[in-house]
């Protein structure tokens, strides 16, 4: 499965243009198709600045990508009935600051936490416990009320690998390894760097000169932001993320993951946040992710699961364009070679249902019940997917009607109407 030479030329472009324009030391690329990595792309001679040449198995640290990890262990944990997204976080870490805030609002970043712990800069110092970072913890230092909007929070996602670890009885680095990593084969994810690896480095401002930045063990905040990896192998957490695999999550969780739970006002409905995931909107489609940064390092690592596309990023730079290079690369990927949409293929024969096909009206407004991918499909004023639940009983799969009954009411063996939630629906205008 390969692209076309345009389609890699321009993709090359796009990265060439973020290493030119943000001083970029090095960058790499990767970008998915159905799933696979398809294409890869370095720019910069100065991996570590001794010679290293970036590429795909290079290891670059991914900052809050870490993040994403994190959260996959709680929701595990939640799949498996350890906890529930409304716990309250005290009833897992007992006398910690902010212990009345939910799980779900750590995971959202919507608790009004504060994003640093307090102290010296924790990405440019050596790492503390976690003892000594919850003594320094005071709810005086909240930013805000919860639930009010989106506030990025490192220090909540401290709590929630604690959370995770105590829950299993092992630490937040071997769950990592043996829950997620391991199963996806990521081989070159670690929590220290294992050579190939690269330097993180500041430009400076004026000179230009490099500055290297140091790189230490974040220790109780790691599960916010410790990790590296390369290309080759974000590209196989980005393929889980389209197809997500039942030993790591289910489909449905990551729905629930994906779905916007809080956003920042002034990003309006261009970008928000779900459990663990930066969601962007690029109309009418969705990408999902997260970027990540920590001295020296910039990531990002989006998809969009619809059109089955993704692409990921790693640079050796504290500041410039690295982290948001997969959504413009997603997008050249789908001007040049647009997915196809899927093979129209005759439909099954429905085990229930056949007869519910054809035209309805709600009032006198029309309505259409049919077939697509052997599932009834209602479409018109009202749009929605129904599932069987039982005989003439059905159940909602999305739009208004989610989660709702559609009852077939009969006199006889004659059908009357349709009720969806209260809504009659009849095979004439006002049943008439």
């Amino acid at each position: 499965m390969t692209l076309r030479p345009d389609t890699a030329a321009a993709l090359y472009a796009d990265v060439a243009a973020a290493q030119s324009e943000w001083r970029l030391p090095s960058i790499n690329a990767g970008v998915l198709r159905d799933g696979a990595l398809v294409w890869t792309g370095s720019r910069g001679q100065f991996a570590d600045g001794q010679g290293l040449a970036p590429g795909p198995d290079v290891q670059y640290r991914i900052g809050s990508i870490t993040k994403t990890l994190t959260a996959v262990l709680i929701m595990q944990c939640r799949d498996d009935g350890l906890l529930t997204l409304n716990d309250a976080v005290g009833k897992h870490l007992p006398g910690v600051a902010f212990g009345d805030l939910s799980v779900r609002q750590l995971l959202a970043h919507s608790g009004g936490m504060n994003a640093e712990p307090e102290g010296p800069w924790w990405e440019r110092n050596p790492g503390v416990s976690f003892d000594e970072l919850t003594a320094a913890m005071d709810e005086s230092q909240a930013a805000g009320k919860p639930d009010r909007r989106h506030h990025y929070s490192n220090l909540g996602y401290a709590l929630l690998g604690e959370i995770a670890a105590r829950l299993r009885g092992a630490p937040w680095m071997e769950l990592v390894a043996s829950r997620i990593l391991d199963p996806l084969e990521m081989r070159r994810t670690t929590y220290f760097p294992v050579a190939p690896a690269a330097q993180g480095f500041s430009v400076h401002p004026f000179s230009g000169r490099l500055e290297p930045e140091p790189a230490y063990d974040s220790m109780a905040m790691a599960p916010a932001g410790q990790l590296w990896s390369t290309i080759e192998d974000l590209a196989k957490y980005a393929a889980f993320w389209i197809d997500p695999g039942y030993e790591i999550l289910n489909r449905d969780t990551v729905d629930e993951m994906a779905a916007p739970a809080a956003s920042d006002p002034r990003e309006a409905l261009t970008a928000s946040y779900g459990l663990g995931l930066r969601l962007h909107a690029d109309d009418p489609h969705l990408f999902v992710g997260h970027t990540g940064s920590m001295p020296g390092f910039l990531a990002g690592l989006f998809v969009d699961r619809a059109r089955r596309i993704g692409a990921v990023t790693l640079g050796n730079a504290t500041y410039g364009k690295c982290a948001s290079v997969p959504l413009d690369l997603m997008r050249t990927l789908a001007t040049y070679e647009p997915p196809l949409p899927a093979e129209w293929l005759p439909e099954p024969e429905l085990a229930q249902g056949g007869e519910l096909l054809g035209h309805w009206y709600w009032g006198n407004t029309p309505l259409t019940m049919s077939v697509s991918g052997g599932i009834l499909q209602l479409s018109g004023a009202m749009s929605c997917r129904f599932s069987p639940l039982g005989p003439d009983l059905y159940r909602g799969r999305d739009g208004y009607f989610a989660g709702e009954k559609l009852r077939v009411v009969r006199e006889g063996d004659a059908i009357t109407h349709l009720n969806v939630a209260t809504f009659t629906l009849t095979r004439t205008p006002y049943g008439r």
